[in-house]
């Protein structure tokens, strides 16, 4: 190894190798840094879903990407949140937004006040009072305002795209800036005798790469975090039963959503994702209530365009290495863990790895232990809270199939029980300085699937009834003005970013 260079290996490509990879190159002093990543053409990547959240901007501004280039690079549209078709009951739909619902109106939250307003009868549906809701319901987007006395302003915004095009464009960027791409596929791995640390991973070809660190973005297989180092899988299917998706790309629809689209299914749920020139579309399922045969026709059945290919058919168990970081091994993506993208959440989950990875790193000294105790502590915290929004979408729905009969009956974990019953009283969701989904995120699906209180924060009792149904009102025409007042989610599109044809 260089001597006096931090030795940075990591294994496997992909969004995950190539995001931490971008990382790395935007931030680290190469002068103390050498950053590798080792990939072989010979295996493919799994690509589990094309939507994102809006702290994925917040990746891409810390990287220092400009928007518009990305968007074309990757053929990329605009999100706004994700509508759940058919999740309680068969005929509803709510929107997940990206956004806040109402404004402040007197010494309680806003949806204190749309509670009481709600069961005093004057208040219209929840989705009204959030300006990505309706804006995305007419299909129209634009950016924020940056006015923040403006509804049209209270809002993020994420991306739709295509995450091998993204793994792509990050791997061209990375490699410009100092990064190396060492093509091979690691045939051996080797520990230090002493401290059980990964030494080095040698290369079908003969090849040798030893580091003082690596990043396993291997994917399932986990090689050096699950394979090697044998850190076990937290199993969290007895919550999260669905273990395949079928997946397949179809042409564009007229109906280009600035939202991704869930639909409830028998044994799973479909994913609709809008990308500039087609759209990405898969069925996760259990796979001991529905054949793969089964589910990839019901998945065809119910496009909105021509299929582009055959379903493919991926299997994944969901759950998390019981350590993120063991040794001097980082695990990242799915050989980390996996939580099926109902919430978009894979490359997210990535994203805090990688932040995390770069504020802890250690000397080549050697690895403090409290170093990979905070890296997993937070990383525990992130998994925890998104594995408990994931649950909080199935345990109330109408149970007309054997999968939904079962998520309504099981004990959930005693977290997401706490936080039920303190929504049912008093409409309370804490909100956490770590983790993802903030109050706005649960009141949407609380709400959506049919979890309402029984009464709200009684700060807001002393708010006149006649004076609430005013500004209530007042509230839903001005959003709805505000929503009417952007262009369509085309034509923005085609005027900001338009993608060349594929």
């Amino acid at each position: 190894m260089d001597e006096g260079l931090f030795n940075l290996v990591i294994v496997g490509g992909g969004t995950a190798g190539w995001m931490c990879a971008a990382a790395c190159a935007a931030k680290l002093d190469r002068s103390r840094f050498r950053v590798r990543l080792i990939e072989s053409e010979e295996i493919g990547t799994v690509g589990v879903g094309e939507a994102t959240l809006p702290q994925m901007k917040d990746f891409n501004d810390f990287l220092g990407l400009d928007e518009v280039e990305f968007m074309k690079a990757t053929q990329a549209s605009f999100k706004l949140g994700i509508e759940f078709v058919n999740w309680g009951r068969q005929g509803d739909r709510y929107v997940h937004p990206f956004g806040t619902f109402g404004r402040p109106i007197g010494e309680a939250d806003f949806f204190s006040y749309w509670v009481r307003g709600r069961n005093a009868g004057v208040a219209a549906p929840l989705s009204d009072y959030c300006f990505p809701i309706v804006a995305a319901l007419q299909n129209r987007f634009m950016l924020p305002n940056g006015d923040p006395n403006d509804v049209r302003n209270a809002f993020a915004y994420a991306y739709h795209l295509d995450a091998f095009l993204y793994a792509g464009y990050l791997r061209g960027w990375a490699e410009a800036r100092g990064i190396e791409r060492v093509e091979g596929r690691i045939v051996d791995v080797a520990r230090d005798a002493n401290s059980g640390n990964i030494a080095s991973v040698t290369l079908a070809s003969g090849t040798s790469v030893a580091g003082d660190m690596f990043v396993d973005c291997s994917g399932f297989r986990s090689l050096l975090l699950g394979g090697t180092l044998g850190v076990d899988l937290d199993d969290w299917s007895k919550w999260l039963p669905c273990d395949s998706a079928a997946a397949v790309p179809s042409v564009r629809s007229p109906d280009f959503t600035p939202y991704t689209r869930s639909t409830r299914r028998k044994a799973g749920w479909q994913w609709r994702i809008p990308l500039q020139h087609r759209t990405g579309n898969g069925y996760v399922y259990a796979s001991k209530d529905i054949s793969d045969d089964e589910a990839a026709a019901t998945l065809l059945a119910n496009l909105d365009g021509e299929a582009l290919a055959e379903p493919r058919v991926l299997r994944f168990k969901a759950g998390k290495r019981d350590q993120a970081w063991a040794h001097n091994v980082v695990g990242m993506g799915l050989a980390g863990g996996f939580l099926e993208p109902l919430e978009s959440t894979s490359i997210y989950l990535v994203q805090m790895a990688t932040m995390h990875m770069l504020t802890l790193l250690p000397s080549r000294d050697g690895i403090d232990p409290a170093l990979p105790a905070e890296f997993n502590r937070v990383m525990d915290v992130e998994y925890d809270r998104i594995r408990d929004f994931l649950i909080l979408h199935y345990i109330a729905n109408d149970a007309d199939a054997p999968l939904w009969e079962q998520v309504t009956t099981m004990a959930v974990p005693d977290t997401l029980a706490g936080k039920i019953d303190r929504f049912r009283q008093r409409a309370f969701v804490q909100a956490y300085r770590d983790g993802l989904f903030g109050p706005p995120s649960w009141q949407a699906v609380f709400v959506g699937q049919g979890i309402v209180p029984h009464a709200a924060d009684r700060l807001a009792d002393t708010l006149p009834d006649d004076l609430l149904a005013d500004r209530l009102g007042n509230l839903a025409a001005t959003i709805a003005h505000g929503a009417k007042s952007a262009p369509s989610h085309a034509d923005f599109v085609a005027s900001y970013c338009p993608a060349p044809a594929p």
